[in-house]
C-alpha cells in the first residue's frame, strides 16, 4: 500500500528534532495510534453491565416531560424572565 501526504512543515521539523526520517517519524506516531488500548483500560464490558449501564441511564426518563408537536423560541424561553 502506498499513501501520499502532504507534510505539514510542524511534523518534518518534530522529525528531524528526534534525528529520523519523516517517514519512520510518521510510522512511529500511527504505530502508537494503533497500540494505544481504549478508554477504560480495554475491557470487555458484559452484557449484564452493559445493561445495567443502561438502565441507569434511562432510570428518571420518565420524569422527561414530552416536546411539543413544534419547538418554537417562545417554548425554548418560556422559564427565562
Amino acid at each position: 500500500m502506498e499513501i501520499r501526504v502532504n507534510v505539514p512543515d510542524e511534523l518534518a521539523t518534530q522529525a528531524q528534532a528526534r534525528g529520523v526520517p519523516v517517514k519512520a517519524y510518521v510510522e512511529e506516531l500511527l504505530a502508537q495510534q494503533v497500540t494505544v488500548p481504549p478508554a477504560g483500560g480495554g475491557q470487555s464490558r458484559t452484557p449484564e453491565q452493559i445493561r445495567a449501564w443502561l438502565d441507569s441511564l434511562a432510570q428518571f426518563s420518565d420524569k422527561i416531560p414530552p416536546l411539543p408537536e413544534t419547538i418554537s423560541r417562545d417554548w425554548i424561553y418560556q422559564d427565562h424572565d
